[in-house]
């Protein structure tokens, strides 16, 4: 049966670059990586990207970057637990030192939200429906079916490998120039918007514009291949998802607390088989005020360290199937049955309590609203200047307006429809949730 090997799966030369680091002491390549996500600008402007509640005046409610930030956290002391018990095993690669998978993983989960456009999974959402609605009315038609997928099935992972690789940096020359391991722990769903997996999974990893990146990059790490354009998972994406899982699950019930759309009791009873039964305090104001999140963030330390050894656990338990692809599910569905009710129920509990609130559904048709007045009107100011190769036309002066904002991510003449769509997606999804409310009201005739 073939099996992939932590020699190639821990990778350390970078993409875009023909050559191999030094390691120096205490700073190897995996660490660089880190300091290059976090100085970016695309990491930088996820402090105003939704993570739950879009547009929260709430300062104490987490964004994208303090999520981000949170997940790394945890991902560090998996990828540490597991390199602590996997370094003394046969065929180890001697360059990995526990810290070394620990860095790996914590910039992976660093970069797992980097490609979310503004108001995070509901903007995703928008962002589909908008292009339904538009290549119904033949919008798409100058592209390929696989084309038309990646717009249709718009998906913040695939536009984060994008930014990671083309935008950020060594723009279309690398990007960040990233080792090859960390790429590969990032890439969660290692297929395209055209594949069967994107059928089941209803997600995918690469847009049509970088399959030959994910090409390279499955081929350097070894990842076994699955189908045309198809591979397993890096092992290391499942500390990745594991540690996302425990954040979400958990710091979205705190949120949930901060904005008084949950009670505390429902939270405490909820961790009950970590912490044990715990009583919320006689109410009064003073206690109420200083109860609201305190006590929930001094429970978090205890159930995420329960979390994080239950899964670092389970992890060692499943490398036989890891690493030959076979392992089905996520890491949380084959831990211990207290963390799978824990996560299970925590997740439950946000889908019923904290998604469905009425303030929720009012700032995500303000939200909806705000991608559709920019899809329309900078898609087809895209589109028309591809046009403009082929027809002497000149550009409306409405396009050259919407044109002259998109500054360097504007298409050219010599683009494709396809990449000029990118290009367009490249401007919209890199956008903070305040800049595209605020452009939206602007061009609606709003002028203060």
């Amino acid at each position: 049966m073939m099996a992939m090997t932590w020699q190639g799966l821990l990778a350390d030369q970078r993409f875009g670059k023909p050559y191999t680091e030094q390691h120096q002491q205490g700073r190897t390549p995996f660490h660089k990586d880190y300091d290059r996500l976090i100085f970016s600008s695309a990491f930088r402007r996820m402090g105003h990207k939704t993570q739950v509640h879009s547009l929260s005046h709430n300062d104490h409610v987490h964004n994208r970057l303090t999520h981000s930030l949170e997940v790394a956290s945890v991902g560090r002391s998996l990828g540490i637990q597991v390199g602590h018990q996997l370094q003394h095993q046969a065929h180890w690669p001697e360059w990995i030192e526990p810290h070394d998978l620990g860095a790996i993983v914590q910039s992976a989960c660093l970069a797992h939200d980097i490609g979310n456009p503004p108001f995070g999974h509901f903007g995703e959402s928008s962002i589909r429906h908008w292009f339904e609605s538009f290549a119904a009315s033949d919008g798409l038609q100058q592209l390929s079916s696989a084309e038309q997928a990646d717009l249709l099935n718009f998906e913040g992972n695939a536009q984060g490998l994008r930014t990671l690789t083309q935008l950020e940096y060594h723009q279309f020359k690398g990007g960040m120039r990233l080792t090859y391991a960390t790429l590969g722990s990032f890439v969660k769903y290692p297929w395209l918007a055209d594949s069967a997996q994107c059928e089941r999974k209803s997600k995918f990893g690469a847009l049509q514009s970088e399959k030959h990146i994910l090409a390279d990059i499955a081929g350097r790490l070894g990842l076994i291949q699955q189908g045309d354009y198809q591979w397993c998972r890096h092992p290391l994406v499942y500390l990745m998802e594991a540690a996302d899982d425990i954040c979400y699950a958990i710091i979205d019930l705190e949120d949930g607390v901060e904005l008084g759309i949950i009670d505390e009791q429902d939270v405490l009873e909820l961790l009950a088989p970590i912490t044990g039964p715990l009583a919320v305090p006689e109410r009064t104001p003073m206690i109420d005020a200083y109860y609201s999140t305190r006590r929930l963030a001094l429970l978090r330390g205890k159930v995420i360290d329960y979390l994080v050894q239950s899964a670092a656990h389970t992890f060692i338990q499943q490398v036989p199937r890891l690493l030959t692809g076979e392992l089905e599910g996520d890491l949380i569905a084959h831990c211990d049955p207290v963390t799978q009710k824990i996560i299970g129920d925590a997740k439950a509990l946000a889908k019923n309590r904290i998604f469905l609130a009425p303030e929720r559904h009012r700032t995500e048709l303000a939200a909806y609203s705000v991608l559709e007045k920019l899809l329309d009107g900078f898609v087809p100011a895209a589109l028309a200047v591809v046009k403009t190769a082929t027809n002497d036309a000149p550009l409306s002066f409405k396009a050259q307006k919407h044109l002259a904002l998109m500054g360097t991510h504007r298409p050219t003449q010599d683009n494709s429809a396809y990449q000029a769509l990118c290009s367009t997606m490249d401007f919209i999804g890199g956008m903070t949730d305040n800049y595209a409310v605020d452009l939206a009201r602007q061009l609606s005739g709003e002028m203060n």
